[in-house]
């Protein structure tokens, strides 16, 4: 298995003293460090291959300080996948949504989305939860937490309007925002993330921490992107079910590096949103032939994917 990327830190002119990213690549979300001399939390863990090298990075960081506070935005496996080995690594805190408490005290892995996505995350504990109208101080800075539905019901997001600043997780990022899942299984999302767009667009945001990618500053274009991207999913919800698809063929590959094309049929079958998704575009008895297409296409040009017709494989990311 080749090494893991380096993450790379965030331009330090765009932010706070206080706050500092860890870019990561798209199998892992971006970690946001917020340090004080009350606290240092994280926000947001990666996912559970690249778990080892979070808590390096966060080492690094604070030297002999320790992590004292894990906050998730929300329950996607690549954004809590690091939480078991930080809090292994050090006895913090972890506040996560309100609404994901009960699955995650049950530790119901179908109701946390891992199972459903193909994925895995390796058990955690939590300690306190957060929810939409509450404020929390990490970086010696005020938080509004905002509720964020569309790409997951239960998302929410951090907004610091001392310094315009706003962790957006998938709710927006430079180019688009994260898969609509509740679609996926007839559930309203698409309403959700227009509101969440809407919401973002009355805040005063100098500059977004998102999920995925790079901060950036360009705020009024990235929304207007955003906007033409969820109105052309709306006029045809399956393709929502076709990048969905995509994106979880895309992410399996990078945590695997190689699989079989039978090891994903198989996958697509198992895990309820694969199988939500391509029941959108085709009947059971066509499904070898829609997964065959995906590949192929995510193998033209620069794409993520290679395919030699039994094996497929990732790209270096």
């Amino acid at each position: 298995m080749s090494a893991l990327p380096a993450a790379s830190a965030a331009s330090p002119e765009r932010l706070p003293a206080s706050v500092r990213v860890f870019e990561r690549g798209w199998l892992s979300s971006n970690n946001v460090l917020l340090v004080d001399d009350a606290c240092a939390a994280l926000v947001d863990t990666g996912y559970a291959s690249h778990a080892a090298q979070t808590v390096a990075l966060v080492r690094h960081a604070l030297g002999a300080r320790p992590l004292d506070l894990i906050v998730n935005t929300h329950l996607h496996s690549d954004h809590c996948g690091g939480n078991a080995q930080l809090q292994a690594a050090w006895p913090c805190r972890t506040l996560i949504p309100s609404t994901e408490t009960e699955a995650v005290r049950d530790w119901d892995e179908t109701r946390l989305t891992f199972r459903a996505t193909g994925q895995f995350c390796e058990r955690f504990a939590y300690s306190g939860s957060i929810a939409p109208g509450m404020r929390v101080t990490l970086g010696a800075l005020d938080w509004d937490v905002l509720g964020a539905p569309g790409h997951d019901p239960h998302s929410l997001m951090l907004y610091c309007a001392e310094q315009r600043l706003l962790i957006s997780a998938d709710a927006l990022w430079e180019n688009g925002f994260g898969v609509i899942f509740p679609e996926l299984e007839g559930e309203s999302g698409f309403a959700e993330q227009q509101a969440v767009l809407e919401l973002i667009g009355t805040l005063d945001v100098k500059t977004v921490i998102p999920g995925h990618g790079a901060p950036f500053s360009d705020v009024r274009a990235a929304l207007d992107r955003a906007m033409s991207r969820l109105a052309w999913l709306r006029v045809d919800p399956a393709r929502n079910a076709k990048n969905a698809l995509k994106v979880l063929i895309v992410f399996r590959l990078l945590d695997a590096r190689t699989l079989p094309f039978d090891a994903l049929l198989q996958m697509l079958d198992e895990a309820s949103v694969m199988r939500a998704a391509a029941s959108m575009l085709q009947p059971r008895s066509a499904w070898p032939a829609l997964l065959r297409e995906l590949i192929e296409g995510l193998t033209l040009g620069n794409g993520p994917l290679r395919f030699d017709g039994e094996q497929v494989s990732a790209r270096i990311e």
